[in-house]
């Protein structure tokens, strides 16, 4: 699914009024239809109702919301602010509409504003604001909005919490953004929606078909594309009847250090559960009877160190290779880290204490190879890019530093997303947080790892380990509780992830 911009989604509006063709009005009216439905789905007519509208299209909408809930029996007072006497075309027709059959229930609001009471019992609709919002709002809209966040009534936002920008929330003034229990996004989630700090705002969010053109959603070109299993099945690679172990992936991972021993068992073992044919485990002595013992099945390689990874090995034979989990940062591994980098020609997974190598000595970006994978958690990031005010503004910079690098970051969190070379960024669906525990991301570390051994593209190995990674999670997070999941349980859940996405 595409994710629009606020300036696109103006885009696709004018584009199914001009193709389909349908005036504009219809389809506020269509999409007014909608909201009235999802909202009487879950408030019965004894709930009293305050909408207040903006002056523009999502004022509209609401003011048009407001006569079909009358029309429905419903108790409705509506306020319509219009503070500059200047309405957008359809919100001033829904305004007449509204007054020449209900004017008892509809004030209009231009200079002075007496605030309704909102008690528990009431239902506010919120329509002041809507996708084209692009500053903070100040002066009477924000100290109304914060009169209904205080208020005990329940709150339903049309499309956008009226404060909340669809895309970009790094400058704005938070106190002076809606609080809604439930968000009716219209057609498509918003990028901000996706954000964690945001999820104060939006409450349930649910989507609403108000049928924009199809056609318009295919010819506009989205920078950013939320995940689905339709996705991710054309991706799988299929497995040859006929294969044997050596043409299923050559794999090595280098992780581990004096008491992180379980880094490399977890990365190992995913990368084994990820269908590469051989593991080879790169690891200090001290980890030798830990990993022989967790995995029996991979090939154990030992540093000449003890306890730390000193220096680089080679990687001929090997189809991909996974560094960082459990590594530590000492002077001697970072300096084996960076020839690694260096002098591996086969793909790579760069990960965790990796990261916080390059993250220190910035310099040795510029010696990283094309077609890299970075798989950075927040902190991570911030440490190798600086500290970012949101998680707009960290995927802005990961995006920059994806094309920079013209590699692959694989920023982790609720919804992991992968940004490209060519500026293209994919958000992940699965996953939950019961998958926030310690580990976690050395099991990812190994499933892109093993992809990449298996013969999978770069793009596909992150897309399609990102997919099942958290499908795992979602998996164990069904059978034990989010509580209770550590990250050896997405291993065990992930051939149930391969089965559901190969049946």
């Amino acid at each position: 699914m595409k994710i629009f911009t606020g300036a696109q989604i103006h885009e696709l509006d004018k584009y199914t009024i001009e193709h389909e063709p349908i005036k504009s009005i219809d389809l506020m009216e269509r999409a007014a239809k909608a909201l009235t439905q999802a909202i009487t789905d879950v408030w019965s007519s004894q709930t009293p109702i305050v909408v207040f509208a903006g002056f523009g299209n999502n004022g509209g909408d609401a003011l048009a919301v407001a006569r079909m809930l009358l029309d429905r029996g419903y108790d409705v007072k509506a306020y319509l602010f219009n503070i500059s006497g200047h309405l957008s075309e359809d919100c001033a027709t829904n305004k007449k509409r509204l007054e020449e059959k209900y004017a008892k229930a509809f004030i209009e609001v231009t200079q002075e504003f007496e605030p309704p009471q909102l008690d528990a019992e009431k239902l506010v609709v919120d329509g002041l604001f809507g996708s084209g919002l692009s500053r903070p709002l100040a002066g009477g809209f924000a100290s109304l909005v914060k009169y209904i966040n205080a208020s005990q009534a329940k709150v339903v936002s049309i499309d956008v919490p009226s404060g909340l920008m669809t895309e970009d929330n790094s400058a704005n003034v938070r106190a002076n953004i809606i609080r809604a229990d439930l968000t009716l996004t219209l057609q498509q989630l918003k990028l901000s929606f996706l954000f964690p700090e945001n999820q104060i705002y939006i409450g349930q969010v649910k989507i609403l078909d108000i049928r924009l053109s199809q056609e318009g959603i295919d010819k506009i070109q989205a920078d950013y594309t939320l995940l689905s299993e339709n996705d991710i099945r054309p991706r799988v690679l299929p497995r040859d009847p006929f294969a044997h172990k050596g043409k299923m992936g050559n794999a090595l991972i280098i992780a581990g250090s004096y008491g992180m021993g379980g880094a490399s068992v977890l990365a190992t073992k995913a990368c084994l559960r990820s269908g590469a044919g051989k593991v080879t485990a790169h690891t200090p002595r001290c980890n030798y009877l830990t990993l022989q013992i967790s995995v029996p099945e991979a090939v154990i390689q030992f540093d000449r160190e003890e306890t730390t990874f000193s220096e680089a090995v080679d990687t001929e034979d090997f189809n991909a290779l996974g560094i960082g989990p459990g590594l530590g940062t000492s002077e001697q591994t970072a300096i084996a880290i960076i020839s690694q980098l260096r002098r591996t020609q086969c793909p790579m997974v760069v990960d965790a204490d990796a990261i916080n190598v390059l993250a220190s000595h910035r310099a040795w970006l510029q010696q990283l190879p094309k077609d890299i994978i970075l798989t950075p958690h927040p902190k991570e990031f911030d440490r190798l890019e600086g500290h970012s005010t949101d998680s707009y503004e960290r995927l802005r910079k990961a995006r920059d530093l994806a094309m920079r690098l013209q590699g692959y970051v694989v920023l982790k969190g609720h919804h992991t997303s992968i940004c490209l070379p060519n500026g293209h960024v994919i958000l992940n669906t699965t996953g939950n947080a019961g998958m926030a525990t310690a580990g976690s991301g050395d099991v990812l570390t190994g499933i892109i790892t093993g992809l990449l051994a298996r013969g999978y593209k770069q793009e596909d190995a992150c897309v399609v380990g990102m997919y099942l990674h958290g499908l795992a999670g979602d998996i164990a997070t069904r059978e034990l509780g989010q509580e209770s999941v550590i990250a050896s349980d997405l291993i065990h859940y992930l051939p149930q992830a391969f089965k559901r996405i190969n049946e």
